[in-house]
């Protein structure tokens, strides 16, 4: 994992995310590239291409003009984080964001994507909003989202890996390891136990169990009649640090995710959460 993305439109949400990938980037030897798109804006017509051209590279100006003062702010930030050796990259471009940052992806390389949960303007909606969800949706990279209210702690000790025994989750909890092996964490694999497992799923747990003998892996399985409370119940008293799990199916993810401002979400709202396509 060599770089890392950084999508930002520079309010306190991001910035706070930004410490998030700083940290990362130190801990995994990667490249920081700060991303920041913007719109352009509706001209009414009739308006004279010449007048058109003129206003877009006035409002260009101006966001170039912005765009070098919030990233001084940043480059202050990671100095005094003592994380200014990283080396940073810096992308403006204009238009859809999930489309730029997919385009970035791409052309970059990019390993992982670290995004705020809340914003004020190009991502202006929640995290499990449509923006992100969006990106989580359609990117091929792992995307940390890193909530308005996580405390920043120098190492993440504890992270909780949902999972329901499939091929597709032995392959995302590879990819976890890679990352957590780095960073020094312990992770607990999370079974939620429901009417549709498999009727050798004690088997699979036990070849599991076997197959990560030699890692820090630790497993779970618990009875609960609602999914969602049980795996947040568990973020809470475990003292979980970040949550990761693979996006299975839409309906469950929305279940989980899109309920942000309810009392049973408010445990995830302190908690970074890594999402695996």
């Amino acid at each position: 994992m060599k770089r890392v993305l950084f999508p930002t439109d520079f309010s306190e949400a991001a910035n706070i995310a930004f410490t998030y990938a700083l940290k990362f980037a130190d801990t995994l030897n990667a490249e920081l590239t700060i991303l920041h798109v913007y719109n352009l804006p509706i001209v009414e017509t009739p308006v004279l291409p010449e007048s058109t051209k003129e206003i877009f590279d006035i409002v260009a100006a101006n966001q170039s003009e912005s765009f070098e003062r919030e990233l001084k702010k940043l480059e202050q930030l990671a100095a005094k984080r003592k994380l200014d050796h990283i080396k940073l990259h810096d992308i403006l471009l204009h238009g859809d964001l999930i489309y730029n940052i997919n385009k970035v992806c791409h052309e970059k390389d990019i390993d992982l994507i670290v995004m705020g949960t809340t914003g004020a303007s190009g991502i202006k909606e929640t995290f499990l909003g449509s923006n992100t969800a969006t990106v989580i949706s359609n990117a091929k990279v792992p995307v940390l989202g890193i909530p308005t209210a996580a405390e920043f702690h120098h190492q993440i000790k504890n992270v909780v890996f949902t999972t329901q025994y499939k091929d597709e989750d032995n392959l995302a909890l590879q990819r976890l390891l890679d990352i957590t092996n780095k960073i020094g964490s312990s992770v607990y694999c999370l079974h939620i136990k429901n009417d549709n497992d498999p009727d050798d799923i004690d088997e699979k747990i036990n070849e599991w169990k076997m197959r990560y003998n030699n890692e820090k892996v630790s497993f779970f399985s618990i009875t609960g009649n609602n999914t969602e409370e049980t795996i947040l119940d568990f973020v809470e008293n475990q003292h979980i640090d970040m949550l990761a799990m693979l996006k299975h199916k839409r309906s469950f993810f929305e279940n989980l995710f899109h309920r942000s401002l309810t009392k049973k979400m408010a445990y995830h709202s302190k908690v970074p959460i890594m999402v695996f396509h």
